[in-house]
């Protein structure tokens, strides 16, 4: 191996230590002192819920962990977006399990904590997998309500979408745990089936304090909302267990019971590993993001025996397209050459742009991807379009236009996986969170953003320039670099992976060895959900 190597390695080593370690951080949630409160009311932290219900020595993927990462100083933070949310089995079925985390503000519903909900059940609604709701939660954190009760992404979607899912057929199970108050309350019982823990769960609208304020009764919140009354008395709650370990043996008892799912029928065969090891893709990927590189070898250290059936190798070469096994799955792959390529016609190109052939070739395959019924698998190493006057007059525009179009309505899963730069309408064309990608994640070294820091820096830092010169002011050239400087450093704390991680423009930051098991994972959850619409690319520009 030369020294290249050995320093991509330790450096991309490190970047993987680093995650590690923030993922140890936010597994804590509200902290030490908070979760030993939790077992001291005889309750389970959301963790440990999970890790009980799910089954033993099963992969698993959590889904938006660094959501709210450094989020709402001023409220103290809310770490994982104030609720747990994995993709795993129970009882040998795929499902999507969230819980809300009391140990976070007892649980309460962050925008973030809304945005992360909607997620999770877009993603059981999209694949057609049951999901199950562990409930404890003081409803809406009020301080910020403005931000979380009425818009269209807000608070209400949920129990909109509990109501869309019940209609579509879709496992929902419900676990009362804690609190359940309010509008909150609606969740569980909009479940098909909802379950409460005695002694420790409790739902109402408005609980004593707010009952005794509203209409002057007197009245514990046990006797208000507890278990007893709900299932003996008002029969909001279907079932009544006495620790939190019995209600989740009873929802894995239920899960075992349900009938087969249907399939969409893609395509899978005995998985094989690929013959280069995983850890290579530490040394591979370059430390730098503007360092050219191979993609291929990310590729085959990816791919089931490192296998890859190129198509229209010779054409288009800045985005590589093929057909390869992950896990056994057969996936079409869309990739973003990062080296300088050599055209038929002698020209050069610049590693990690689109050029109009690019395009060109990208569409047509995507294409056969949809014919075929092959999920899709993007690798997003992109700086944006080629730009310049040669490729406006060769219509950039309009083959860009042709990809966006093919990949907007792809109806085949598409799971997209961010290698290194995610940049402009690169994001967009190579299957960016706005264009619906089951699953989404993005390895340590990558970055989203408009542009690079550096770019972006320059720009910034010349509208600056523009308009102290319009004021009949000069800056010297060390206030300029000053100012350069603390540009980029904004900047570049916002094209960081955790930055989108924690808004959720991504679904996770990933170790890169965790690819293989994201996307078989996500192919698997969408072969419950069989292809109903046909593949059509509308009116485009030829």
């Amino acid at each position: 191996m030369d020294l290249d190597f050995n320093r991509n390695e330790d450096h991309n080593k490190l970047l993987a230590s680093d995650l590690r370690k923030r993922l140890q951080k936010v597994a804590l949630g509200g902290g030490n002192t908070a979760i030993e409160k939790q077992h001291a009311k005889g309750k389970l932290t959301a963790r440990e819920r999970i890790d009980y219900l799910l089954d033993k020595n099963r992969e698993t993927i959590e889904i938006g962990a660094f959501a709210g990462d450094k989020m709402y100083p001023e409220h103290g933070g809310c770490p994982s977006g104030g609720v747990v949310v994995k993709m795993g089995y129970i009882k040998k079925r795929l499902c999507i399990v969230v819980a809300n985390d009391a140990t976070v503000k007892a649980g309460a519903w962050f925008p973030i904590t809304a945005k992360k909900n909607l997620r999770a059940q877009e993603i059981a609604l999209e694949n057609k997998i049951p999901i199950i709701y562990l409930v404890d939660s003081a409803g809406v954190y009020l301080p910020m309500q403005d931000e979380i009760f009425p818009d269209k992404e807000h608070f209400g979607r949920v129990f909109r979408n509990n109501a869309k899912m019940s209609s579509a057929g879709i496992t929902q199970i419900s676990a009362i745990m804690g609190s359940c108050v309010a509008g909150g309350a609606y969740l569980p019982i909009m479940s098909d089936e909802a379950m409460i823990v005695d002694k420790t769960g409790s739902i109402f609208l408005a609980g004593s304090y707010l009952v005794k304020a509203a209409i002057g009764e007197t009245i514990d919140n046990e006797t208000l909302g507890g278990a007893t009354t709900h299932c003996a008395i008002s029969g909001v709650t279907d079932y009544k267990y006495d620790n939190d370990q019995q209600a989740l043996d009873a929802i894995r008892n239920i899960i075992d019971k349900i009938g087969a799912p249907d399939s969409a029928g893609f395509n899978r065969t005995t998985p094989v590993l690929p013959q280069i090891e995983s850890d290579q893709l530490f040394g591979l990927l370059p430390k730098s993001r503007s360092d050219q590189y191979d993609m291929m070898e990310i590729i085959k250290a990816l791919v089931d025996d490192s296998q890859f059936d190129a198509y229209k190798a010779d054409y288009g070469k800045t985005i590589i397209t093929g057909y390869a096994r992950i896990n056994g799955w057969a996936v079409g792959i869309v990739a973003n050459q990062r080296k300088v390529v050599k055209t038929q016609k002698g020209e050069m190109q610049f590693g990690g742009v689109i050029y109009s052939d690019s395009a060109d070739k990208a569409t047509r395959f995507i294409s056969n991807c949809n014919q075929k019924k092959i999920p899709l698998v993007f690798l997003q190493d992109v700086t944006g379009f080629m730009v310049g006057s040669k490729s406006e007059h060769g219509g950039i525009i309009k083959d860009g236009a042709k990809m966006v179009n093919a990949v907007s309505n792809s109806v085949v899963p598409k799971f997209t996986i961010i290698v290194g730069n995610s940049y402009g309408a690169g994001n967009y064309a190579m299957c960016g969170k706005a264009y619906d990608p089951r699953l989404i994640a993005a390895w340590p070294s990558a970055e989203l953003a408009v542009m690079s820091g550096n770019s972006a820096a320059k720009v910034l830092l010349q509208i600056e320039t523009a308009q102290n010169n319009k004021k009949g002011t000069q800056m010297s050239p060390e206030e300029e670099e000053t100012l350069y400087q603390e540009i980029k450093a904004r900047y570049d704390e916002q094209i960081s992976p955790y930055y989108a991680a924690a808004r959720l423009w991504t679904d996770a930051v990933i170790n890169p060895i965790e690819t293989r098991k994201w996307i078989s994972m996500g192919i698997e959850a969408a072969n419950h959900a069989p292809i109903t619409q046909p593949f059509n690319l509308g009116v485009i520009q030829v």
